[in-house]
């Protein structure tokens, strides 16, 4: 299973203090050589990435670079501009912490602007909800990958098994008993599963990400049809513990 780093935490530190530091492409470099993919997220407000960012990573880095953005004429002007590897469609919402939840498939010109990508021989993925009816509709929409939204298993699992509900952090929709929450988080593996299945049927290939950790991660990576995994702010987390390189090395291993 291959591993996707999205470097946008970095980019967090770095803007905490606007400062340059950390340097977003030297993480870049790390993740390059240690890891299978860069993922970035330019968002409209421009709040840790930006465009300046990708057509460095582009030009210094030999890796996969993927670039989340929204469904937008500013985006998609970048992206043909710099022409990444892979784009990734997903919602954006300008109050969010992060992005939540799967791109509504429903959006005008998103069937047009796909295929204007793959046109210019851009890979195209869409972040959405692993369900049946979106798989299916982003096979007729022609996107070659599907990146299944895996917030809510991550947020059941860590209900279950961290401390996370004694905590500040704590999501008030979770605060059920055990066996409720146990119910819920084997009926949302079974849904990724099922969406995973039916999108390998259909010639998609997959990936998964959003909330994945180095104690939730196994379960996702158990499903065999599932080649790709983006994860970040776990990655970027331990790392002030034990460095990039170990970090993501501990996160391949888990793979």
């Amino acid at each position: 299973m291959l591993l996707g780093v999205n470097i946008d935490h970095i980019a967090v530190l770095r803007e905490a203090r606007m400062v340059d530091d950390p340097d977003l492409l030297e993480a870049a470099m790390i993740a390059a050589r240690y890891a299978d993919q860069i993922t970035l997220h330019i968002r409209e407000d421009r709040r840790h990435t930006n465009e300046k960012d990708l057509e460095h990573i582009l030009k210094h880095c030999k890796s996969i670079v993927n670039l989340e953005c929204a469904n937008s004429k500013e985006m998609m002007d970048i992206a043909l501009k710099f022409k990444p590897f892979r784009l990734t469609f997903v919602p954006e919402k300008r109050q969010e912490l992060t992005t939540e939840g799967g791109l509504n498939l429903k959006i005008p010109n998103l069937k047009e602007n796909i295929k204007i990508l793959k046109e210019n021989d851009i890979e195209l993925s869409l972040f959405i909800e692993p369900n049946l009816d979106d798989v299916r509709q982003a096979k007729d929409l022609g996107a070659d990958f599907v990146e299944l939204h895996t917030g809510k298993f991550s947020n059941l699992y860590n209900a279950i098994f961290t401390n996370i509900l004694k905590t500040p952090y704590a999501l008030k929709e979770f605060k059920l008993s055990k066996k409720d929450l146990l119910f819920l988080l084997n009926d949302e593996i079974e849904k990724i599963k099922i969406a995973t299945k039916e999108a390998d049927n259909i010639g998609l290939k997959v990936a998964a990400g959003h909330g994945l950790n180095y104690k939730n991660v196994k379960e996702i990576a158990k499903i065999k049809e599932i080649v790709e995994l983006n994860i970040g702010q776990s990655i970027v987390a331990r790392s002030v513990f034990v460095g990039f390189k170990a970090a993501i090395l501990e996160m391949k291993e888990l793979l």
